[in-house]
C-alpha cells in the first residue's frame, strides 16, 4: 500500500502544483494587467495635465498681449490728446497774439474740442493704465488743466499783447511740456519700449 500511497501523493501533488502554477500565472498575468492599467491612467492623467497646464499658460499669454494691446492704444489716445490739447492752447495764444477775431474764434474752439477729447482720454486710462503711468499722467493732467485754466482766463485780455503772449507761451514749454514727455516716458516704459525723449 505504501506505493499506491506515494503514487497517489504524487498524483495529488502534481495536480495540485498544476493547478497552483495555472492560478499563480493567471494571478500574475491579472495583476500585470493592471499594473499596466494604472500605468495607462496615470499617462493619459499626466497629459491631460499638462495639456491643461499649456491651455492656462495659453490663455494666460493670451490675456496679458490683450492687456498690453488694450494699454498701447490707450496709451496712444492719451499721448495724442495730451500733444494735441497743448498745441490747441499754443495755437490759440498765437490767435490771440495776431488778434483776428476769426483766427481766435476758431482757435478757441478747437482749444475745445481738444480739451474735451484730453479730458475723455484720461477718463479711459484711469480705468486700464498702472499706477506709475497714471502717476505721471495725473502730474501732467494737472499741468495741463492748470495752463489751460491761466489761458481761459488772462488769454482775451492779452489780445495783441505780443510779449505777453509770449511769456504765457514759453511758461507752457517751461511748465507743461516737460511733464507731457514724461509721462510718455512712462508709458513707453510700461510697454518695454526704450524711452527716447
Amino acid at each position: 500500500m505504501g506505493g499506491g500511497w506515494a503514487g497517489l501523493v504524487v498524483a495529488v501533488v502534481g495536480v495540485v502544483g498544476t493547478l497552483g502554477a495555472a492560478l499563480l500565472t493567471q494571478n500574475r498575468a491579472d495583476r500585470t494587467k493592471r499594473l499596466e492599467l494604472q500605468a495607462a491612467a496615470e499617462q493619459r492623467r499626466e497629459e491631460r495635465l499638462h495639456a491643461e497646464a499649456l491651455l492656462q499658460a495659453e490663455q494666460a499669454e493670451a490675456r496679458r498681449r490683450e492687456g498690453l494691446e488694450l494699454r498701447r492704444r490707450c496709451y496712444i489716445g492719451l499721448n495724442t490728446a495730451s500733444r494735441q490739447f497743448l498745441t490747441a492752447m499754443t495755437n490759440y495764444l498765437h490767435a490771440l497774439r495776431h488778434d483776428v477775431d476769426e483766427d481766435v474764434d476758431a482757435s478757441l474752439a478747437q482749444l475745445e474740442t481738444s480739451r474735451s477729447a484730453y479730458r475723455d482720454s484720461y477718463s479711459e486710462a484711469q480705468m486700464i493704465v498702472p499706477r506709475p503711468v497714471l502717476d505721471a499722467s495725473g502730474v501732467a493732467k494737472t499741468r495741463l488743466n492748470t495752463a489751460y485754466g491761466k489761458i481761459k482766463q488772462l488769454g482775451p485780455s492779452l489780445s495783441g499783447r505780443t510779449a505777453e503772449l509770449q511769456a504765457l507761451e514759453d511758461e507752457l514749454h517751461q511748465k507743461v511740456w516737460p511733464y507731457v514727455g514724461e509721462q510718455k516716458g512712462a508709458m513707453r516704459a510700461d510697454l518695454g519700449v526704450e524711452s527716447a525723449d
